[in-house]
């Protein structure tokens, strides 16, 4: 029997002829019966007949002609892995973790209520507007919580003004040691990123305008900086702002804001212009870097093309809950940060007096800084020794520096004692 027809007529020449053998190239003989069978099952009438009474041979694998391999969007492979803080040391349970720029005094008793709490509802969809989240923030910041976005750390409010906002052709500005996420964004992007020099690892506001194009079309400062741990006014934020191209928008990364006595992390220069945007982060301050929770502060318009590419669930609500209950425990907040500034001036000294130099940090790091990358390299081995880990920061052009993050006054005592034991050994 041969097969010449479709559809229910098909079917027909199928049921009249039930015990005769059809012979398909290439394939197997089957009997009219099994053959009416398989077209049944198909989903387009007419499916099993072009399939397999038209169709050439297939072929196997292993004869197929190779295939080019998928290709990734221009600028992915230049991306180099983000290097996050070493945590770790084998064979060790005793190490003292000052790689990561985390709160030594761990997250709000309050928030970890709420996040325990959050548990029993495990089952129900998080909130999608984080209306409650926003408020909160709104309420201890002063600010219009519809000009407030949440997303996954602050990196994802980065990576939402990258893509909403440059492209192929288009420029991101950021400085010689600005976060590596800067790059990484604009590269995912398609866009080129820029870097501006520093003056003494301080952030120029004259390097970055001359850096300045008509593609500029994002520029990144983080205020204070990190891994420097420095910061500029507001007057030279101001001067930058008013001096960037048509278009370009200013973005101010205030993960370590909160560290600086009476400094708002740029609220009033976003309230003020049209292409300002801030950003700050749960990470670092309210102990949550666990949790992964940022939020960005910026003009209506820009928020509201930022929600556009936001998921509708990009934060669980035991993330909203932990985080809402974090912001409003002011006095909790307020301990870590006097314990942050003793210690901070305590450990900065104490270096110093060793021979390790440092800038005015207004942060909750140390950038501690060796004569040599090949001092700074055999510290840190030392230190491991010791059990205590800090930061290399070669990737930011810092090779001859360690970032040390303040702990609580045991682990800035040990790690000051241990590199007053290396210099020693060294003399």
């Amino acid at each position: 029997m041969e097969l010449r027809s479709t559809g229910s007529g098909l079917e027909r020449r199928f049921a009249r002829s039930p015990g005769r053998e059809i012979k398909v190239e290439g394939r197997r003989a089957m009997d009219a019966r099994e053959a009416c069978k398989r077209w049944r099952g198909c989903n387009i009438a007419g499916q099993f007949a072009a399939g397999v009474a038209r169709r050439a041979p297939i072929e196997r694998r292993g004869t197929m002609e190779k295939r080019m391999p998928p290709t990734p969007q221009p600028g992915i492979m230049e991306i180099a892995l983000y290097q996050g803080g070493q945590s770790a040391l084998p064979g060790r349970d005793d190490v003292i973790k000052l790689s990561s720029n985390e709160n030594p005094y761990g997250p709000s008793p309050k928030a970890v209520e709420a996040y325990g709490r959050a548990a029993y509802r495990l089952h129900r969809y998080p909130s999608t507007d984080h209306l409650s989240l926003r408020t909160a923030i709104a309420e201890v910041h002063g600010l219009d919580p519809d000009r407030i976005i949440c997303g996954v750390g602050s990196d994802e409010i980065i990576h939402f003004l990258c893509q909403c906002y440059a492209g192929p052709g288009d420029e991101v500005l950021h400085t010689e040691h600005g976060f590596a996420m800067y790059r990484i964004s604009a590269l995912a992007a398609g866009a080129t990123p820029v870097e501006a020099r520093e003056r003494e690892r301080v952030t120029d506001v004259d390097a970055l305008l001359a850096a300045a194009t008509p593609r500029t079309k994002l520029v990144f400062i983080a205020n204070p900086n990190n891994p420097t741990g420095t910061m500029i006014g507001g007057n030279e934020i101001a001067r930058l702002a008013d001096g960037l191209p048509d278009g370009a928008i200013l973005v101010l990364d205030g993960a370590y804001a909160e560290f600086v006595d009476g400094y708002d992390g740029g609220v009033s220069l976003v309230d003020g212009r049209d292409n300002v945007v801030m950003t700050r982060t749960f990470s670092k301050l309210y102990g949550l870097g666990g949790l992964r929770i940022g939020w960005g502060y910026g003009p209506q318009g820009i928020i509201d093309v930022l929600n556009r590419i936001r998921g509708p669930f990009n934060l669980s609500q035991a993330q909203l809950d932990a985080a809402e209950a974090a912001v409003r425990d002011r006095e909790f907040a307020e301990t870590c940060l006097a314990g942050n500034r003793r210690m901070r001036a305590w450990l900065a000294e104490a270096l110093a007096e060793k021979g390790v130099p440092s800038d005015t940090s207004c942060a909750n790091f140390i950038l501690a800084r060796f004569a040599d990358e090949a001092e700074a390299e055999a510290c840190d081995a030392w230190l491991k020794e010791a059990g205590i880990l800090v930061r290399k920061v070669a990737g930011y052009k810092l090779p001859h520096c360690l970032r040390i993050t303040v702990g609580d006054e045991a682990a800035c005592r040990r790690v000051a004692h241990a590199v007053g034991q290396f210099k020693d050994a060294r003399a």
